[in-house]
């Protein structure tokens, strides 16, 4: 279940971070609304999945990291902005840094 709402977490935050543009500067009603709701319900489900027992960092790193990577892919998609050799890159070097944090966390239980 901590995996659970781990996914939630990253999909509100996901889902905020898209909406973020259309705020206008946080000057859109609606939209600032459907951002700061997905936030909070970002970060509840996030706190739960540590409260669950995902440790700390590895949460916080599997949460940035994949929010960080697909909101590159989403900005490609959707919001016509352009993939450039570095941010391919950064998205590899996230990727690793996660997938290391993972296999060390693992060890130390």
């Amino acid at each position: 279940m901590p995996y659970v709402l781990l996914a939630l977490a990253i999909g509100c935050e996901l889902f905020a971070t898209s909406m973020m543009k259309a705020t206008d500067g946080f000057s859109r009603l609606w939209p600032t609304l459907a951002v700061l709701a997905g936030y909070a319900i970002s970060f509840i489900a996030l706190s739960h999945a540590i409260k669950g027992g995902i440790q700390v960092g590895i949460a916080y790193a599997i949460w940035s990291g994949v929010g960080t990577a697909a909101i590159v892919v989403i900005g490609a998609l959707f919001l016509d902005e352009p993939v450039t050799l570095a941010k391919v890159g950064g998205i590899f070097l996230i990727i690793a840094g996660v997938v290391m944090l993972n296999l060390t966390g693992a060890e130390s239980h």
